[in-house]
């Protein structure tokens, strides 16, 4: 059997039927699955070229998008491709992770390798951007002048197996200082976690824009104070409820508010992905904390394997977490003479790639 990979721009419809159909036989991530990777396409006006990889009956056995951009670097702007993300900022603050090839589980060695050798056989490109990768993806294999990992982070999880193990006290596994500043949380709003409310679908709009509110003006370059991500969120939400993969939970004390989840639910691992917290109601309370403990004790409640707060070097995420992963980013270079420069002006500067 050979396989055969192509670029193409497929229109919407016939592209998720594609799409829908591979990911029946990929054991791909949540961020490569068509609640994602429609929400975030219908919510930008994307339309990114389509890397196919197909057997000699023209079944697909990979997918991925291809974005191209002119991106800014230190010499000035480059030729880039970034693999399911668009190139434009703006596009990609949803911030995908887990990133790679939708692939067919019993292929995907195939798979890699054409992917890998039609990237390499175009030439329009001097750069590939490989965002939200796991350690050792074989796409890190592409011939290249370079391998530059940009950055990487911890994925800090909670092992709800542990936490039944502990007959539910989740408490227990974690650090006096932690547990002190729930206990202290509980303590001053009488003792109990807040109670959890599932959306209804007539409910995500309305949630999804108290989030919004909650988050506003909180700090710079606030991806909530754009209303195309606010958008796309909303997007993912409801289609996210039909098929049961993302929740958007509400957490109240009595008749007051405490926080707002969006967690999506994939292959035994519920993933927070983005939160929503009401001011403190003094020193001692802490709605972040207790909003995720109580997440924690729902999720372990309905006997899945891990609560994940995705990618982030939060120290609070660190303070609630049992185990983590690890993604990396990274940019793979051609040869080009303004690259060649920039990398020896940063050796020279001691300046890191992502400067």
């Amino acid at each position: 059997m050979s396989y055969h990979a192509s670029f193409s721009r497929p229109d919407r419809a016939a592209l998720a039927r594609r799409w829908q159909a591979l990911e029946a036989r990929s054991d791909a991530s949540f961020f490569l699955r068509w609640t994602w990777i429609g929400a975030w396409l219908d919510s930008y006006g994307l339309e990114p070229e389509l890397l196919a990889v197909v057997d000699d009956d023209g079944r697909d056995i990979a997918l991925a998008l291809v974005g191209h951009a002119m991106q800014p670097r230190l010499l000035g702007p480059v030729a880039t491709l970034s693999l399911n993300q668009s190139g434009d900022p703006a596009a990609d603050r949803p911030y995908i992770e887990y990133n790679g090839l939708l692939a067919d589980r019993d292929r995907a060695p195939e798979a890699a390798s054409a992917a890998i050798a039609a990237l390499a056989a175009r030439r329009d490109w001097r750069a590939l951007r490989l965002s939200g990768m796991a350690p050792g993806s074989p796409l890190l294999d592409l011939p290249a002048r370079r391998r530059v990992r940009r950055d990487e982070s911890p994925v800090y999880q909670v092992d709800l197996d542990a936490v039944r193990a502990a007959n539910g006290n989740y408490l227990s596994l974690l650090s006096a200082n932690s547990r002190s500043q729930i206990r202290r949380a509980l303590k001053d709003r009488g003792g109990a976690l807040p109670r959890i409310a599932h959306a209804a679908l007539d409910d995500i709009g309305p949630w999804v824009e108290d989030m919004a509110q909650l988050n506003s003006g909180r700090h710079a370059d606030n991806a909530w104070d754009d209303p195309a991500f606010r958008a796309f969120v909303e997007t993912l939400a409801s289609r996210g409820h039909a098929n049961g993969q993302v929740d958007l939970l509400r957490l109240t004390d009595g008749a007051d508010l405490v926080g707002l989840l969006i967690t999506f639910i994939h292959a035994g691992v519920a993933m927070n992905y983005q939160s929503a917290f009401a001011p403190p109601r003094g020193a001692k309370d802490k709605p972040g904390l207790l909003c995720h403990a109580a997440a924690v004790d729902h999720y372990a409640g309905r006997g899945l394997g891990r609560y994940s707060f995705l990618a982030g070097k939060d120290r609070y995420k660190q303070s609630l977490a049992t185990c983590e992963e690890r993604l990396e980013w990274w940019m793979i270079e051609r040869f080009s003479p303004r690259l060649e420069l920039e990398a020896l002006l940063r050796r020279m500067l001691r300046r890191p790639a992502s400067a």
